[in-house]
Protein backbone atom coordinates (compact mmCIF):
# COMPACT_ATOMS: atom_id res chain seq x y z
CA UNK A 1 0.00 0.00 0.00
CA UNK A 2 1.57 3.33 -1.05
CA UNK A 3 1.51 5.63 1.92
CA UNK A 4 2.15 8.80 -0.12
CA UNK A 5 -1.22 9.83 0.22
CA UNK A 6 -2.02 9.95 3.47
CA UNK A 7 1.59 11.84 4.33
CA UNK A 8 0.67 14.42 1.21
CA UNK A 9 -3.17 14.99 2.43
CA UNK A 10 -1.51 15.74 6.35
CA UNK A 11 1.22 18.26 5.37
CA UNK A 12 -1.86 19.58 2.96
CA UNK A 13 -4.15 19.92 5.76
CA UNK A 14 -1.58 20.96 8.69
CA UNK A 15 -0.38 23.89 6.31
CA UNK A 16 -3.73 24.82 5.07
CA UNK A 17 -4.95 25.27 8.90
CA UNK A 18 -1.85 27.81 9.34
CA UNK A 19 -3.45 29.85 6.93
CA UNK A 20 -6.96 29.63 7.11
CA UNK A 21 -7.31 29.95 10.55
CA UNK A 22 -5.63 32.93 11.17
CA UNK A 23 -6.73 34.69 7.79
CA UNK A 24 -10.12 33.54 8.88
CA UNK A 25 -10.13 34.96 12.37
CA UNK A 26 -8.92 38.11 11.07
CA UNK A 27 -11.18 38.08 8.85
CA UNK A 28 -14.24 37.55 10.53
CA UNK A 29 -12.95 40.27 12.89
CA UNK A 30 -12.73 42.88 10.49
CA UNK A 31 -16.34 42.06 8.65
CA UNK A 32 -17.73 41.96 12.13
CA UNK A 33 -15.97 45.67 12.64
CA UNK A 34 -17.53 46.93 9.38
CA UNK A 35 -20.22 49.62 10.08
CA UNK A 36 -21.82 49.87 6.49
CA UNK A 37 -24.07 46.73 6.66
CA UNK A 38 -24.39 46.52 2.77
CA UNK A 39 -20.92 46.20 2.61
CA UNK A 40 -20.83 43.53 5.60
CA UNK A 41 -23.33 41.53 3.33
CA UNK A 42 -21.64 41.80 0.22
CA UNK A 43 -17.93 40.87 1.68
CA UNK A 44 -19.55 38.50 3.74
CA UNK A 45 -21.12 36.42 0.42
CA UNK A 46 -17.76 37.12 -1.04
CA UNK A 47 -16.04 35.19 1.86
CA UNK A 48 -18.57 32.18 2.11
CA UNK A 49 -19.15 31.84 -1.54
CA UNK A 50 -16.74 28.81 -2.00
CA UNK A 51 -18.72 27.02 1.05
CA UNK A 52 -21.66 26.69 -1.51
CA UNK A 53 -20.26 26.59 -5.17
CA UNK A 54 -19.35 23.02 -6.34
CA UNK A 55 -15.48 22.43 -5.56
CA UNK A 56 -15.11 21.86 -9.27
CA UNK A 57 -16.50 25.30 -10.10
CA UNK A 58 -13.64 26.72 -7.62
CA UNK A 59 -11.17 25.01 -8.70
CA UNK A 60 -11.83 26.19 -12.38
CA UNK A 61 -11.60 29.72 -11.01
CA UNK A 62 -8.26 28.83 -9.42
CA UNK A 63 -6.98 27.08 -12.19
CA UNK A 64 -7.73 30.01 -14.50
CA UNK A 65 -5.97 32.29 -12.47
CA UNK A 66 -2.89 30.33 -10.82
CA UNK A 67 -2.16 28.14 -14.05
CA UNK A 68 1.10 28.40 -15.41
CA UNK A 69 0.43 30.17 -18.75
CA UNK A 70 -2.85 32.43 -16.77
CA UNK A 71 -2.16 36.22 -14.83
CA UNK A 72 -1.46 35.04 -11.38
CA UNK A 73 0.40 31.51 -12.42
CA UNK A 74 2.42 33.37 -14.93
CA UNK A 75 3.72 36.13 -12.17
CA UNK A 76 4.64 34.09 -9.40
CA UNK A 77 6.78 31.77 -12.22
CA UNK A 78 8.52 34.86 -13.96
CA UNK A 79 9.28 36.84 -10.57
CA UNK A 80 10.21 34.11 -8.14
CA UNK A 81 10.19 31.15 -10.17
CA UNK A 82 7.54 29.52 -8.34
CA UNK A 83 5.20 27.22 -9.80
CA UNK A 84 1.92 26.61 -8.52
CA UNK A 85 -0.29 24.40 -10.77
CA UNK A 86 0.21 20.62 -10.08
CA UNK A 87 2.44 20.84 -7.41
CA UNK A 88 2.16 20.64 -3.72
CA UNK A 89 1.68 24.25 -2.87
CA UNK A 90 -1.73 23.77 -5.30
CA UNK A 91 -2.87 21.17 -3.14
CA UNK A 92 -3.03 24.31 -0.37
CA UNK A 93 -3.78 26.85 -2.34
CA UNK A 94 -7.16 24.51 -3.31
CA UNK A 95 -7.43 23.19 0.04
CA UNK A 96 -7.55 26.45 1.97
CA UNK A 97 -10.30 28.27 -0.35
CA UNK A 98 -12.44 25.52 0.16
CA UNK A 99 -12.17 25.35 3.99
CA UNK A 100 -11.30 29.29 4.61
CA UNK A 101 -15.29 29.54 4.61
CA UNK A 102 -15.88 27.46 7.31
CA UNK A 103 -13.13 28.77 9.79
CA UNK A 104 -14.38 32.35 8.80
CA UNK A 105 -17.71 31.61 9.65
CA UNK A 106 -17.19 29.68 12.45
CA UNK A 107 -15.31 32.44 13.65
CA UNK A 108 -17.27 34.87 12.77
CA UNK A 109 -20.35 33.26 14.62
CA UNK A 110 -18.09 32.94 18.07
CA UNK A 111 -17.36 36.86 17.49
CA UNK A 112 -20.33 37.74 17.37
CA UNK A 113 -21.52 36.41 20.49
CA UNK A 114 -19.86 37.89 23.02
CA UNK A 115 -20.97 40.48 25.39
CA UNK A 116 -21.17 43.58 23.22
CA UNK A 117 -21.60 45.10 26.52
CA UNK A 118 -18.06 44.54 27.36
CA UNK A 119 -16.79 45.57 24.14
CA UNK A 120 -18.17 48.97 24.80
CA UNK A 121 -17.01 49.11 28.36
CA UNK A 122 -13.34 48.22 27.64
CA UNK A 123 -13.65 51.41 24.56
CA UNK A 124 -14.45 53.57 27.39
CA UNK A 125 -12.21 52.96 29.31
CA UNK A 126 -9.47 53.98 26.35
CA UNK A 127 -8.34 50.46 24.90
CA UNK A 128 -8.16 50.09 20.72
CA UNK A 129 -9.29 47.93 18.81
CA UNK A 130 -6.42 45.76 18.59
CA UNK A 131 -6.50 45.15 22.29
CA UNK A 132 -10.08 44.95 22.89
CA UNK A 133 -9.48 42.46 20.11
CA UNK A 134 -6.98 40.31 22.31
CA UNK A 135 -8.12 40.80 25.68
CA UNK A 136 -11.77 40.60 25.21
CA UNK A 137 -12.87 39.19 21.68
CA UNK A 138 -10.50 36.53 21.37
CA UNK A 139 -10.42 34.61 24.90
CA UNK A 140 -14.51 34.65 24.87
CA UNK A 141 -14.55 33.64 21.50
CA UNK A 142 -11.86 30.99 21.25
CA UNK A 143 -13.88 27.97 21.90
CA UNK A 144 -15.84 28.69 18.69
CA UNK A 145 -12.60 29.36 16.99
CA UNK A 146 -11.01 26.58 18.03
CA UNK A 147 -13.93 24.31 17.00
CA UNK A 148 -13.92 26.15 13.44
CA UNK A 149 -10.44 24.90 13.08
CA UNK A 150 -10.77 21.70 13.51
CA UNK A 151 -13.30 21.55 11.02
CA UNK A 152 -11.57 23.55 8.38
CA UNK A 153 -9.02 21.03 8.87
CA UNK A 154 -11.17 17.69 8.03
CA UNK A 155 -12.56 19.49 5.33
CA UNK A 156 -8.95 20.37 4.01
CA UNK A 157 -7.86 16.84 4.41
CA UNK A 158 -11.32 15.72 2.42
CA UNK A 159 -11.09 18.17 -0.49
CA UNK A 160 -11.46 16.37 -3.55
CA UNK A 161 -12.90 18.99 -6.57
CA UNK A 162 -10.62 22.13 -6.32
CA UNK A 163 -7.30 20.03 -5.88
CA UNK A 164 -7.92 17.36 -8.95
CA UNK A 165 -8.43 20.49 -10.95
CA UNK A 166 -5.50 22.95 -9.98
CA UNK A 167 -3.28 20.29 -8.13
CA UNK A 168 -3.80 16.98 -10.64
CA UNK A 169 -3.77 13.46 -9.05
CA UNK A 170 0.32 13.10 -9.54
CA UNK A 171 0.96 9.69 -7.73
CA UNK A 172 3.29 10.88 -4.92
CA UNK A 173 3.29 14.45 -5.92
CA UNK A 174 -0.15 15.75 -5.75
CA UNK A 175 -2.17 12.59 -4.99
CA UNK A 176 -4.26 13.37 -1.83
CA UNK A 177 -6.00 10.58 -0.04
CA UNK A 178 -9.59 11.12 -1.89
CA UNK A 179 -7.92 11.34 -5.24
CA UNK A 180 -5.90 7.88 -3.70
CA UNK A 181 -9.79 6.63 -3.29
CA UNK A 182 -10.63 7.87 -6.84
CA UNK A 183 -8.14 6.67 -8.57
CA UNK A 184 -8.52 3.12 -6.89
CA UNK A 185 -11.96 2.48 -7.37
CA UNK A 186 -11.03 3.72 -11.14
CA UNK A 187 -8.33 1.09 -11.15
CA UNK A 188 -10.66 -1.49 -10.22
CA UNK A 189 -8.66 -2.04 -6.67
CA UNK A 190 -10.74 -1.92 -4.10
CA UNK A 191 -8.83 -3.21 -1.61
CA UNK A 192 -6.56 0.07 -1.44
CA UNK A 193 -9.45 1.73 -2.07
CA UNK A 194 -10.83 0.27 1.07
CA UNK A 195 -7.93 1.23 3.03
CA UNK A 196 -7.65 4.57 1.68
CA UNK A 197 -11.12 4.72 2.86
CA UNK A 198 -10.61 3.17 6.65
CA UNK A 199 -7.28 6.25 6.96
CA UNK A 200 -9.99 9.06 6.11
CA UNK A 201 -12.82 7.76 8.15
CA UNK A 202 -10.71 6.89 11.13
CA UNK A 203 -8.69 10.55 11.11
CA UNK A 204 -12.08 12.67 10.41
CA UNK A 205 -14.07 10.30 13.55
CA UNK A 206 -11.01 11.74 15.40
CA UNK A 207 -11.26 15.48 14.86
CA UNK A 208 -15.13 15.42 15.49
CA UNK A 209 -14.61 13.26 18.30
CA UNK A 210 -12.10 15.94 19.81
CA UNK A 211 -13.96 18.62 19.09
CA UNK A 212 -16.81 17.34 21.11
CA UNK A 213 -14.87 16.24 24.13
CA UNK A 214 -13.25 20.18 23.87
CA UNK A 215 -16.84 21.44 24.09
CA UNK A 216 -17.94 19.32 26.73
CA UNK A 217 -14.68 20.66 28.58
CA UNK A 218 -15.89 24.27 27.97
CA UNK A 219 -19.44 23.80 28.52
CA UNK A 220 -18.23 22.37 32.39
CA UNK A 221 -15.63 24.59 33.17
CA UNK A 222 -17.90 27.83 32.53
CA UNK A 223 -20.17 25.64 34.96
CA UNK A 224 -17.86 25.98 37.41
Amino acid sequence: MDFSPLWISLHTACATIGIVFFLGVVAAWWVEGLRSETLKILVDGVFTLPMVLPPTVAGFFLLFFFGNNRIVGRFFIDAFGVQIAFTWLATVLAAAVISFPLMYRSARGALAQVDKGMLEAARSLGLGEWRIFWRIHLPNALPGIISGGLLAFARGLGEFGATAMLAGNIAGKTRTLPLAVYSAVAAGDWDAAGKYVAIIVAICSAVVIGLNLYLYYCKKRQER
